[in-house]
């Protein structure tokens, strides 16, 4: 249920760069969880590549700006994790491939 919505935010996602690694926060492998429930509310679950990333702040806002700019959506909270631990092994196959890990 809520595939074609969840489909939307991932896009929105993917519009979203981490400007110390140059990828976007869906093929980063940050984005550990995407809820949409039938109220318009989009929950995230997050993660960073370090816990002093000195762009988590930016990043959640513009992420939270931009689910929140979807039409159907009411209000989007983003929860941030660090367990499990980021590590290259959550990067795409194409990410992985443009960072010259594959």
């Amino acid at each position: 249920m809520f595939l074609e919505q969840r489909a939307e935010v991932i896009q929105i996602l993917k519009t979203v760069f981490d400007p110390e690694m140059g990828f976007n926060v869906y093929d980063l492998g940050l984005i550990y969880g995407i809820d949409v429930n039938s109220q318009g509310e989009v929950y995230i679950l997050m993660t960073f590549t370090s816990p002093t990333c000195p762009f988590a702040e930016t990043l959640i806002e513009e992420i939270k700006t931009k689910v929140e700019n979807l039409a159907w959506v009411k209000h989007c909270t983003i929860e941030v994790t660090f367990d499990p631990p980021w590590n290259t092994n959550l990067m795409s196959e194409e990410a992985l491939l443009a960072a010259g890990l594959l």
